[in-house]
């Protein structure tokens, strides 16, 4: 099992003797739960909540395709679209302020956003009624609402902190060579190999982010000149 951490500028690969992987493995027998990817961008399962310390950003593009569910489980509904209308105007004002250049999406921007998303979980919750019982199992619909409404500052997080992405999008992609190798071998080598493999995709993605050719860096790197990410200004 392996495991990626990703920020707009940087790339961290884990082998599967990381400390949330050992917890992951000894809690689900190396099976995560389905999950909701979440920062950066993490999954949103018990394992990964359930670290002090770390924000989570909830992948909203997932956010998107359960509304998109919920659209077609509920065709009469209106609050499935006026969430995801919402959260796709919150999406744009997060990038529009980042390309300004701010670290965080001023009010004037997603007040009018802000409200259509709460008042389309309102209804939403109003409409979509949990099943009778503490061990029911309760409509996709239901949990996901609630989640919006419980979570609203893991969902909604990026706009915060413009340098936190919204989605999981660009983890997954840094993490994909890996998993098909996985795959294609049917397993993974030695620890020490597989760490070391890892420093070195996560060298290269970071060096891709700064502008720089995955061969040029690791070129540089084996003669003596490695280049060095900078360091993120601290707020």
């Amino acid at each position: 099992m392996t495991g990626s951490t990703r920020t707009p500028s940087r790339t961290r690969h884990k082998s599967p003797e990381s400390s949330v992987h050992r917890k992951v493995h000894a809690e689900f027998g190396g099976r995560l739960p389905r999950k909701r990817p979440v920062t950066g961008t993490s999954p949103g399962s018990p394992p990964y909540d359930s670290f002090d310390g770390i924000s989570h950003q909830l992948c909203t593009q997932h956010l998107l395709r359960d509304l998109e569910d919920a659209a077609q489980s509920y065709p009469d509904a209106i609050w499935p679209g006026q969430i995801a209308e919402a959260l796709r105007g919150l999406i744009h004002a997060a990038n529009v302020a980042r390309g300004q250049g701010l670290a965080a999406v001023p009010a004037e921007m997603t007040a009018e956003h802000l409200k259509l998303f709460r008042r389309g979980v309102t209804v939403g919750l109003s409409e979509v009624r949990r099943v009778p019982g503490a061990k029911s199992k309760q409509p996709p619909a239901r949990t996901l609402l609630e989640c919006l409404r419980n979570r609203e500052a893991d969902v909604l997080r990026f706009l915060t902190d413009t340098a936190i992405p919204p989605t999981s999008n660009q983890a997954e992609r840094d993490l994909r060579p890996s998993k098909t190798q996985q795959k294609i071998s049917g397993r993974l080598r030695s620890e020490k190999t597989t760490r070391d493999r890892y420093a070195i995709r996560g060298y290269g993605s970071t060096a891709v982010k700064h502008g720089i050719a995955v061969f040029t860096a690791i070129r540089d790197a084996l003669a003596g000149n490695p280049w060095i990410p900078p360091i993120p200004a601290t707020a």
